[in-house]
């Protein structure tokens, strides 16, 4: 192997892959920690841990494909998908885990949060006043009261790895804990709605659609501004901004 390739990078953490080998190198010592605590945890596949040293975590690649990605076109089968959705049901499941993660912030937090984005977004002219407004309104759904769950907290599409209809692998664990089963959900299929029955069918449970819909647009007008900052573009076709797009 005589080449790196560069997974994701950012100014707090790196993922590169060397062959089958994932470096992932972060700033913050404790979200590699809680990592690692998390997939000794949960009952779904995660990475081989080959070893951990200061800021670096090396960890055997996955088989199969990622499922696709967030702006580009979905490569899984519905049945796919569909075993994502039973696999995600299967984490929320787990005993709960002793920290609370990111999809566990508080109605308060997250409401005081994200008053204060929508101002800056609208202030500082980074997406329409009407976008933003139309958007926090619909968030409003997602601020409700919610039974704790195993929830993995950055569920990204590009998270889960499949080979045929058979999860081989979930990675980034970083922001795992106790928090809102249905922040999960969201988060996997945002951008990618055509999916989300699938996903369901695989859960196996009903699903309140509003609330899904609510996490879409408040995730998209938490993040697009650090995306800006950090060198990626929420603005691309099918990304966070064409999500918020499509609740108008």
């Amino acid at each position: 192997m005589d080449e790196v390739e560069v997974v994701v990078a950012h100014s707090e953490r790196a993922t590169l892959r060397v062959g089958d080998l994932f470096l992932k190198v972060d700033a913050d010592q404790t979200r590699i920690d809680v990592e690692v605590e998390a997939m000794a945890l949960v009952p779904v596949p995660t990475p081989q841990v080959l070893w951990r040293k200061p800021h670096v975590l090396a960890m055997a690649a996955l088989p199969g494909t990622t499922l696709g990605r967030l702006g580009g076109p979905s490569t899984g089968t519905p049945a796919a998908w569909a075993a994502a959705g039973a696999a995600i049901r299967k984490l929320h499941e787990a005993p709960l885990p002793p920290r609370t993660g990111r999809a566990g912030r508080s109605r308060a937090e997250l409401a005081a949060d994200l008053d204060d984005e929508c101002e800056r977004l609208v202030t500082n002219a980074v997406l329409p006043a009407d976008l933003v407004h139309r958007n926090r309104q619909v968030a409003e759904a997602a601020l409700r009261p919610w039974t704790a769950a195993f929830t993995h907290g950055d569920l990204q599409i590009d998270h889960v790895f499949v080979a045929g209809d058979e999860v081989t692998g979930i990675i980034d664990w970083s922001e795992a804990g106790q928090g809102d089963a249905l922040y999960d959900l969201a988060t996997f299929t945002l951008g990618h709605e055509e999916h989300l029955d699938d996903v369901i069918a695989g859960y196996g449970t009903d699903i309140d659609l509003d609330v899904i819909r609510a996490w879409w647009s408040l995730r998209s007008l938490l993040i697009v501004r650090w995306l800006t900052e950090h060198g990626f573009d929420p603005f691309a076709p099918g990304c966070e901004v064409d999500v918020l797009r499509s609740r108008m």
